[in-house]
């Protein structure tokens, strides 16, 4: 009986270290690997391959059914470990499109993860009534809409946000748990 309880607390163990280890997926690859390497899966996962420097890659393709977006793939500082993934949106001139690609990404995100772990939907101030007012929001950092997915192997933030022009877009991220606790796991050790 000993042997018998031994053998399940074992098999346990092994499962539950093998799923600690798991990565979170991008497009069905492990966020894993050095740069160059993750760079190559995603061109053969049909992604045009715009560049690298500092430990982050750019490249282009269609995703989730948008075209044209634009993935960064950023490594963990000072480690050659791939660690975050942002796909950045095609750019939305109306709120009403910025936030229909919103809704859409978090109605397929909610269907695949479940409800978000957290989710903040709102304006700051007040809540401007018309398109114009909303994108006005948007510009001035007055709009804050995130919602983060936590699967186990790590966390996923949609949100929508501009650039330094004022260019509106929905971001979606993905921060891999098992990398990303290598390098805290360093810096606790230099401690």
């Amino acid at each position: 009986m000993k042997k018998l309880l031994f053998a399940i607390v074992a098999c346990f163990c092994t499962i539950t270290m093998q799923a600690q280890n798991e990565h979170l997926k991008f497009k069905g690859v492990p966020i894993n690997g050095t740069l160059q390497e993750y760079v190559q899966k995603m061109q053969a996962a049909g992604f045009t391959s715009l560049g690298q420097h500092d430990g982050i890659a750019l490249l282009v393709g269609d995703f989730a059914g948008f075209k044209n977006c634009t993935i960064g793939v950023a490594t963990l500082d000072g480690k050659d470990l791939v660690s975050k993934i942002a796909v950045i949106f095609p750019e939305n001139t109306t709120w009403t499109a910025l936030y229909g690609t919103y809704e859409q990404l978090k109605s397929l995100l909610t269907e695949k993860y479940g409800e978000p772990a957290g989710c903040i939907e709102e304006f700051q101030g007040y809540t401007p009534d018309d398109d114009f007012g909303k994108m006005h929001a948007v510009k001035l950092d007055h709009c804050n809409f995130v919602s983060i997915f936590s699967p186990q192997e790590g966390n996923i933030e949609l949100t929508m946000t501009h650039n330094e022009n004022l260019d509106c877009y929905v971001v979606l991220s993905y921060f891999d748990k098992t990398n990303s606790d290598i390098i805290r796991q360093k810096a606790l050790d230099d401690l």
